[in-house]
């Protein structure tokens, strides 16, 4: 694995030991930013179920200015500081060993919000759309943040809900990437991006 593009561009990254993690390959990793970006003017990300921190990475390498990384395992979390080191961003990163639901309880208690968010939770925990409506109870989204959601492709998760409305939507074998926004003022949207495509 490694960075794909921006400050920190070909930068190797690290993997976590064992089957326990399921890294995004840089094949997706480069299809998924080509929609979402390519590039930001700053902002911050949050990067659950981190694994290697290869998103929450990719990203601040082509603009973002502040990441947040969670994950569980001590492994993972070890292959982070590993990782954040080696790009240069630990000064804007901020690690989290936790489980999901306790990490944006306590990123709400400090008032901490996200204008990106990658979801990449274990492909039997199909809750992905739960932790999302927490996040907005929580008020830990920006006005029309992006949500990516890798799951299996197998599983289809619900075009709208809430305050959520899906606006890409790509399957790379197994692996599906549904691409959400968020709309604080509505509870169901629309999206002006042209509906899901796939």
């Amino acid at each position: 694995m490694r960075v794909i593009s921006g400050s920190a561009r070909g930068r190797t990254l690290k993997a976590v030991p064992g089957k326990g993690t399921r890294p995004t390959t840089d094949k997706v990793k480069e299809a998924l930013f080509s929609m979402i970006g390519p590039y930001f003017e700053g902002g911050s990300v949050l990067d659950l179920f981190a694994g290697t921190g290869g998103l929450g990475i990719e990203a601040l390498s082509r603009g973002m200015e502040r990441a947040v990384f969670v994950d569980m395992e001590y492994k993972s979390i070890e292959i982070i500081r590993t990782n954040l080191k080696a790009t240069k961003f630990e000064e804007c990163s901020e690690i989290y060993k936790n489980d999901a639901e306790r990490a944006l309880k306590a990123l709400a208690k400090r008032e901490i919000t996200f204008d990106l968010v990658f979801l990449d939770p274990p492909y039997r925990l199909k809750h992905g759309d739960k932790l999302m409506e927490q996040m907005d109870s929580f008020g830990l989204l920006e006005d029309q943040a992006t949500i990516v959601l890798e799951h299996e492709s197998s599983f289809v998760y619900p075009d709208t809900f809430g305050k959520f409305a899906i606006w890409r939507k790509a399957e790379y074998g197994e692996v599906a990437i549904s691409i959400y926004a968020y709309e604080q003022e509505k509870e169901s949207v629309l999206t002006e991006q042209g509906g899901v495509s796939t």
